[in-house]
């Protein structure tokens, strides 16, 4: 048995020279330590399911590099998917108990949930506790199988209990007293994906722009979760923010959907290949869900006291390439446009000269994980963190961005 390695994060603020100091070797010869709970990988070197074991049996710098970002990026999901699923889910104590696995301190038992936040989720569509809960669970063990994967093939993991720092919601549901990786109280959302899918002659991967669907969400910052029951027990503003979370769902799943295939381009092994390939086909079932439920959002107008926002919800069909709808939507006559369409317009793809097909768009691999990363800070979702965190996120991100196919 061969000793794993796992991250620890706590030298990160010093100088890049030294960026490698935060990889240490774990004790637990051929497990993998994961919060409070181990997870048993068995050997360190399994055979691949072609049974040629990549050769060696180990993963190249690239591979491994680029499974660690995935890793960070499904930790820090699962974390504010946790903190819906409190407020939002379905409390079966199904994810409670996977989560208190992976996290130290987190409680085992289900919470109460928000009945007014629950409440007014539904209003988008009723099935939205089940698939709250489902999503939650999905995302706590994409984190737990891939740094096995990584630990099973002697490979660094990733840790980030130490930034668990953040605090959590006050209302009634929320397990108030666990520290958060994420901050869902000031967001700043970027809505322009809604626009993105129903354009038929624009593609970011061309440097297209697409505008907000959420004009509102764009500018100052939102909380998708009850901070208090101060909110939850506001109508207007407790509408508002299930709203914004609906919103927030689809915003960051659509992130999910085009990160796999952009790493998948750059991965050595075909079993890597595979785990990429197969995971990210979950991110888009995710995403297709969440651009459903957002398009059912009520219309509501009212400014947040804490944040001092403005919530607006009037979708905003405006795109490169499409005028300005008329007013009384958005009840919409044209079909690029209407609020149930959930699956991806045809666009032009690789080449302009090439007939239009149906894509996950952006799949253009330079600057792939950067990219999520500074998507993600600039909704704030990472707002309060150390300079030890954006230090280490960035760093991974790099090196996944680093890394290449080789022949």
């Amino acid at each position: 048995m061969k000793d794993t390695t796992q991250v620890s994060l706590r030298a990160l603020g010093k100088a890049r020279a030294n960026r490698r100091s935060f990889l240490k070797k774990s004790m637990a010869a051929g497990a993998l330590t994961m919060g409070a709970g181990v997870l048993a990988a068995g050997p360190a070197v399994f055979a691949d399911s072609d049974g040629d074991n990549d050769r060696s049996g180990r993963l190249s710098p690239g591979d491994a590099a680029i499974l660690r970002f995935l890793a960070a990026a499904e930790i820090i999901e699962s974390d504010l998917w946790l903190q819906y699923q409190e407020l939002g889910g379905v409390q079966d104590g199904e994810v409670s108990a996977e989560a208190a696995a992976q996290i130290p301190g987190y409680p085992a038992a289900q919470t109460s949930a928000n009945l007014n936040y629950i409440t007014a989720l539904t209003q988008l569509d009723t099935d939205m506790p089940t698939y709250i809960h489902d999503n939650t669970d999905d995302e706590l063990t994409h984190e737990t199988f891939i740094n096995a994967y990584l630990a099973s093939k002697g490979a660094s993991t990733v840790n980030l209990d130490e930034f668990r720092t953040l605090p959590s919601s006050q209302a009634t549901g929320a397990n108030k007293g666990v520290g958060r990786l994420t901050n869902l109280m000031q967001l700043t959302i970027d809505t322009s994906w809604w626009n993105r899918y129903r354009s038929s002659k624009a593609n970011p991967d061309f440097g297209d722009m697409f505008t907000p669907a959420i004009s509102s969400l764009a500018t100052g910052r939102h909380t998708a979760i009850p901070r208090t029951d101060n909110d939850a027990n506001n109508s207007s503003l407790i509408q508002a923010i299930a709203n914004t979370a609906g919103f927030h769902f689809a915003t960051i799943e659509q992130g999910g959907s085009s990160l796999y295939p952009q790493l998948a381009q750059r991965v050595t092994s075909v079993e890597v290949l595979r785990i990429l390939l197969s995971i990210g086909g979950t991110e888009i079932a995710h995403f297709q869900t969440w651009h459903d439920k957002a398009g059912n959002c009520p219309n509501v107008m009212v400014t947040d006291p804490v944040n001092n926002s403005l919530f607006k919800f009037d979708i905003q069909p405006l795109g490169p390439t499409q005028p300005p709808l008329p007013p009384q939507n958005p009840i919409f006559t044209t079909e690029d446009f209407q609020p149930n369409l959930i699956m991806p317009e045809p666009t032009e793809f690789l080449n302009a000269s090439l007939p239009k097909v149906s894509i996950i768009r952006p799949t253009e691999t330079k600057n792939a994980a950067m990219g999520a990363v500074k998507f993600l800070m600039a909704e704030n979702l990472f707002l309060g963190q150390s300079a030890s965190f954006f230090s280490m996120i960035q760093d991974l991100a790099s090196d996944a961005d680093a890394a290449h196919r080789q022949g």
